[in-house]
């Protein structure tokens, strides 16, 4: 009884496993036969790239005189706070501030200068006057000693003729030393000018260059030149320079403001389209962001030397789309979608280009019961043009058929 019941469980699970797999397993799907219909009229070619909005013009948001930031020795500064990208902003409006505390320091450092030029200037000047001072009371002592000579000289006209020839002496030998005694005044006098000068000179220096700086201090904060939309200028990888940034001296461009009436998409063609991409051929334009809007535009340069693409083997070549008119919703840096028009046939066979097939050298396609040789000519993205085998309305398979492989081949008859 108990071996009965083992084996109703077990044939229970059995059953239950097979029903679970049967009402679970995908529905069997039979291979979709569809026709569709050899097409004719005109046929566009084109090449379809992504790229990026770019305004055609803007003008630069600049940072603190270049000049004057080499001239205190500066040649880099951060972005510490600017307004975020796409911000719209009035003339005069705030846009950024940065980072100067490499400039504070130089004015810390110029203006210890300044005070010490300044007690230089005031020493100097001190020491000047005393030893201007002493120089004119020597002088004027001297003075008083050669009127005392000559009084002597005077007196002694009652003298010996030796006494009297003394004295005389001693008359020349205080005159000497007066005019010496003058002269150096007069050079103590001129040394005092110069020294003030030169310090003078120092200290002004001094005061003009911290002038300077506190003027290079107030351009650090950065307002914008007109009214606009702030875009993040980008660096050389492509990364936008917002807030941290470094901004070298040699190209102090804060941000940008775009001319948003004008605009290009800037794209990448690969090399191998790049010799159908010409300068005036027409585009079509549209964004991902407004998917449902076209834009009309014109090729206006093609790049002569490929790049490399990052993280790829891949050559492009940048190719820059004009576009016509103007709308409110563009902006820059957008996504966009392009299509370059590189030929237009104005009649032709075409059909989708998953319904040509190749066997060796030969290309065909399914008809009824049979595979039919074609000569194809240009393609473009879905379909591709049929100039022999085929004729305006036949209906081909989109996909080869259950049991097509095993049709016959028909070729085309050979030109004599």
């Amino acid at each position: 009884m108990k071996h009965k019941k083992s084996y109703l469980y077990i044939l229970g699970i059995l059953i239950f496993i097979v029903l679970v797999w049967y009402f679970s397993k995908p529905p069997a799907t039979s291979l979709r036969v569809i026709k569709v219909p050899v097409k004719s009229g005109k046929f566009v070619i084109s090449v379809t790239t992504t790229g990026e909005l770019e305004a055609r013009s803007n003008e630069k948001i600049h940072g603190p005189n270049p000049s004057m930031l080499r001239d205190a020795r500066i040649w880099q500064y951060r972005i510490e706070k600017i307004v975020p990208d796409g911000t719209v902003v009035d003339s005069g409006q705030w846009v950024a501030n940065l980072d100067r505390s490499d400039l504070e320091n130089k004015m810390k450092d110029q203006q210890l200068e300044v005070e010490k030029l300044k007690t230089q200037y005031i020493k100097t000047q001190l020491d000047t006057a005393m030893t201007l001072r002493d120089a004119r009371d020597a002088l004027i002592n001297m003075k008083y000693s050669l009127e005392e000579k000559k009084i002597i000289v005077s007196q002694s006209v009652y003298e010996p003729p030796a006494t009297q020839r003394q004295v005389k002496l001693d008359l020349q030998k205080a005159l000497r030393t007066y005019r010496q005694t003058k002269e150096n005044y007069i050079l103590k006098k001129d040394k005092a000018k110069a020294d003030m000068k030169e310090v003078e000179a120092s200290l002004g220096k001094a005061v003009r260059k911290m002038n300077e700086l506190k003027k290079l201090s107030s351009q650090f904060v950065v307002y914008a030149p007109k009214a606009g939309m702030v875009i993040y200028k980008r660096s050389w990888d492509g990364k936008k320079q917002g807030v941290g940034a470094q901004i070298s001296t040699w190209d102090n461009v804060v941000a940008i403001l775009p001319d948003l009436s004008a605009m290009n998409s800037l794209t990448y063609v690969n090399e191998i389209d790049i010799s159908k991409v010409k300068k005036g051929q027409k585009a079509i334009v549209s964004t991902d962001a407004f998917p449902n809007k076209k834009f009309n535009g014109v090729v206006t340069e093609v790049a002569n030397m490929g790049q490399q693409m990052r993280n790829s083997n891949a050559k492009v070549f940048e190719v820059t789309i004009q576009l016509e008119g103007h709308d409110s919703v563009l902006r820059p840096a957008m996504t966009t979608k392009n299509q370059i028009i590189t030929d237009i046939i104005d009649s032709a066979l075409y059909v989708p280009i998953e319904c040509v097939h190749n066997n060796d050298s030969l290309s065909f396609v399914y008809l009824d019961h049979r595979k039919q040789q074609v000569i194809t000519g240009k393609s473009n993205d879905e379909d591709i043009v049929i100039r022999q085998g085929l004729k305006k309305g036949e209906e081909i398979y989109l996909y080869p058929p259950k049991g097509a492989e095993d049709w016959k081949l028909h070729l085309l008859p050979k030109k004599q």
